[in-house]
């Protein structure tokens, strides 16, 4: 004899369930047939308890994998490929379990799976993310949770993956172009090292016996490199001093309150930063205005995923005079946070009812001055900084200079 589990409906329409002892599969038919049922499904008890297993065990090894931590390159690569196999037809649940089989990364497989899981447990997408990786940042997760209110997961997410593309590759130029001045930097640490601890106290010895005067550029090296011989742990006291005092106080509401509207306007990175977020704000704001979302909602969700605290206030600001009538490009003129011709551009499309295409050209817009700021940051940081080695390798050498050919004269001069 073997146990057989089944769900069946009785006469009344009602859905029941139990077990039957019967030799097999037939059997266990016929005696819900004489029982008037109507069988729905008829399993073997060991196979229904083994899928049982097989689904806790995937869900066991899904929560085990989990939270996986992503680099840059592999959140933009899991953009990218989740947002193809929407755009391609594919539906949420069957485009993470195509990710999960058939990806080669596997940091991408157990991301995932943790994602699946969760999805079928009926968790939404945004929450979903964020018990899968501590990568996932809130501007992350909360426009994800705007395309899933809008309906436009695929384009948000496919802005999100330029997005991240173009921080990176921001991050990647800055980097390649420091490397050669960051070599002549080194260089120049080294041969202020060797003049200040070799050269100068040989040349002061020169000097003294030739009793000549020093150059007042000498002089003034002299008691530079007196000064970090005798008190370098104190300058290196008051460095570390500084940079901990200034994490901790950005660790503060009120700092990063203040940092984060200073950075915004430092020379060169400013504005580079600044637009970055204007490009992402209009083109967040045209995705959902364009595809149904209310101004209020679109305008919440954007503040809430916003990191910036300045701008995140005057965003939260901007909420509550549109919730009470005030338009858009008002509100954000009063703040006086947003560029006037941002403004003028979310006020005509208020005027003439296509605000979804004036976010579009704005975006669009903030997109090309962006490249060129960044072409143009590329470019003068690394030629400045070559700049202000060459003038402290040419004081050294011209003191080096001064300070020979004045040794020489004196001796002459004997």
């Amino acid at each position: 004899m073997s146990a057989f589990a089944y769900t069946a409906i009785d006469s009344t329409g009602k859905q029941v369930s139990g077990n039957l002892a019967v030799r097999n599969k037939a059997e266990a038919y016929r005696q819900l047939e004489s029982k008037s049922l109507i069988p729905v499904s008829v399993q073997p008890v060991a196979e229904e308890s083994e899928a049982k297993n097989a689904k806790a065990k995937a869900k066991a090894a899904a929560k085990a994998a989990g939270p996986v931590a992503l680099s840059r390159p592999l959140i933009i690569s899991f953009t990218e490929e989740l947002a193809d196999l929407l755009d391609a037809g594919v539906q949420l649940e069957g485009a993470l379990r195509i990710l999960h089989e058939r990806q080669t990364n596997k940091s991408i497989r157990d991301i995932a799976g943790i994602l699946r899981e969760e999805i079928r447990e009926g968790t939404k997408f945004s929450n979903a993310l964020k018990k899968a990786s501590p990568s996932f940042d809130d501007l992350y997760r909360n426009l994800v949770a705007a395309g899933e209110a809008s309906g436009s997961l695929t384009e948000i997410l496919r802005r999100l993956a330029l997005s991240l593309k173009q921080l990176f590759g921001l991050q990647r130029r800055v980097t390649s172009a420091m490397i050669y001045p960051s070599f002549l930097m080194a260089g120049c640490i080294v041969l202020l090292f060797v003049f200040s601890t070799v050269l100068m106290p040989k040349l002061t010895d020169l000097i003294t016996k030739t009793g000549q005067e020093f150059s007042l550029v000498t002089e003034l090296l002299i008691k530079f490199t007196d000064f970090m011989g005798n008190w370098w742990w104190l300058v290196l006291i008051i460095s570390i001093t500084f940079v901990l005092s200034f994490r901790a106080y950005i660790g503060t509401v009120a700092g990063r309150l203040w940092w984060d509207a200073y950075k915004m306007r430092i020379p060169a990175f400013g504005p580079v930063i600044s637009g970055r977020f204007y490009a992402q704000f209009c083109q967040t704001m045209a995705n959902l205005v364009n595809n149904g979302v209310p101004l209020l909602s679109s305008l919440k969700l954007i503040a809430r995923g916003t990191t910036n605290l300045y701008v995140k206030g005057h965003l939260e600001a901007a909420v509550i005079d549109v919730g009470q009538g005030t338009s858009l490009a008002r509100s954000m003129e009063k703040s006086g946070a947003f560029p006037l011709a941002l403004i003028d551009r979310i006020a005509i499309g208020e005027q003439t009812g296509e605000l979804g295409k004036a976010f579009t050209k704005a975006a669009t817009k903030y997109d090309e001055d962006l490249d060129v700021r960044i072409n143009r940051l590329t470019s003068i940081v690394p030629q400045a900084i070559l700049v202000v080695m060459a003038v402290v390798v040419g004081v050294v050498a011209y003191s080096i200079m001064t300070t020979i050919f004045g040794s020489m004269s004196g001796i002459k001069g004997k």
